[in-house]
């Protein structure tokens, strides 16, 4: 059985740069083993910013569909709140997911159809000091169901290549035959989902609970009743800090064309779940909608504001039509050094664009450059003034 001394080597090598041919043969494994060593090795040299450990068992594959540490953390610290007492993922992969159920208290089963995810799960949980029930396992066969007896039903589903729209049937497994199969046999369901996919197109009631990592929207998570919190939530990582819809609150969001002297970056999550209003009165300033786009949206005023809620805050000193060749002599006059681009264009334009902006540019101050309708707006991040 592959070792873990078999992948420290790997890394070993890898790091001091041979080839896969060479490390092959410094391994002295079959071929199989060595190629499985060198891939776990190579997605442990990736996942450095994904997990607080650099020992798991992962592939390559395990590693893009594991759910990151803290969001992991999150959810099982939710539950546990929430009095579940017993959950199985039914598409564990490497197991982060329903190894961090388990460390918050919760009798954990985790099942997956890859033999191997299955095995490097069993190793992870060791090593993370939790006791996790495993089964490989079809999750949808008659076997594996009568197998299972717990409150929850937990299922991150593999998506397939991009498509145009996403969908619960193009899943793996469909999250439509998960609750067929289980809604007998649990309380509740909790899915990730793409955080792309239409809300109308889910079927039962609940909770869409949309996660910002870093400011990045991370995860889609859908809560059937009676874990439902509210109809919809935003919650931003690492800070913790959580929205939730409220009908009832007034409307209180403005456009406005002119940014005041700040500026203030909304968390994606909070844009996907329709919670600007809900974030406004959180913030409790004056505050108006300047900018919403695809990648970002942009609130203004003309007051410092200081939240949690907020993905970034900028302070204005300049706003100038946008034209790259003016754009310039404004960044080299003023002393910038560099300049970041937030603008949305497609990348060749962008990297056209950017080129003119920051020729020439010498210096430590930093600005970043907006782009609303025909204006460039050249901004610094509050606290670097």
């Amino acid at each position: 059985m592959l070792g873990e001394e078999h992948v420290r080597l790997a890394m070993e090598l890898i790091r001091a740069g041979y080839d896969e041919k060479r490390i092959r043969q410094k391994l002295g494994l079959s071929k199989e083993e060595a190629d499985e060593a060198i891939e776990v090795a190579r997605a442990r040299m990736r996942a450095r910013d994904k997990f607080s450990r650099d020992d798991l068992w992962l592939d390559l594959e395990g590693l893009r569909y594991a759910t990151h540490e803290l969001v992991a953390d999150y959810r099982g610290k939710r539950l546990r709140e929430q009095g579940v007492k017993s959950i199985a993922d039914v598409s564990c992969g490497v197991g982060i997911q329903v190894i961090f159920f388990a460390k918050h208290g919760i009798r954990a089963i985790g099942v997956d159809i890859d033999p191997k995810k299955v095995e490097y799960a069993r190793r992870n949980a060791e090593k993370f000091g939790v006791k996790v029930e495993f089964i490989h396992g079809d999750a949808l066969s008659p076997e594996v169901i009568g197998r299972i007896d717990a409150q929850v039903v937990f299922s991150d589903p593999a998506r397939p290549p991009e498509v145009p729209e996403r969908s619960l049937e193009g899943l793996l497994p469909s999250p439509l035959k998960v609750y067929e199969v289980y809604k007998e046999r649990v309380e509740a369901f909790i899915f990730d989902l793409p955080p792309q996919i239409r809300r109308e197109k889910v079927p039962w009631k609940g909770e869409f609970e949309y996660i910002d990592l870093f400011g990045h929207l991370n995860r889609l998570t859908f809560y059937t009743e009676p874990l439902a919190k509210a109809e919809r939530s935003a919650v931003i990582l690492p800070q913790g800090v959580r929205l939730e819809s409220n009908p009832d609150l007034e409307p209180i969001v403005e456009w406005t064309n002119t940014p005041g002297h700040y500026l203030y970056e909304i968390p994606q999550a909070v844009d996907y779940a329709d919670l600007i209003n809900e974030l406004f009165h959180a913030v409790k300033g004056e505050l108006k909608l300047l900018l919403r786009e695809k990648r970002r949206v942009l609130a203004t005023g003309e007051e410092e504001l200081r939240s949690p809620y907020f993905k970034r805050a900028y302070v204005v000193v300049a706003t100038m039509p946008f034209h790259p060749v003016r754009i310039n002599d404004f960044l080299r006059k003023e002393g910038y050094g560099r300049a970041t681009l937030r603008i949305s264009v497609p990348d060749s334009e962008y990297w056209r664009i950017r080129k003119k902006i920051e020729a020439g540019l010498r210096g430590e101050r930093r600005a970043f450059v907006f782009q609303v309708g025909n204006t460039a707006v050249i901004a610094e991040e509050l606290g670097k003034v």
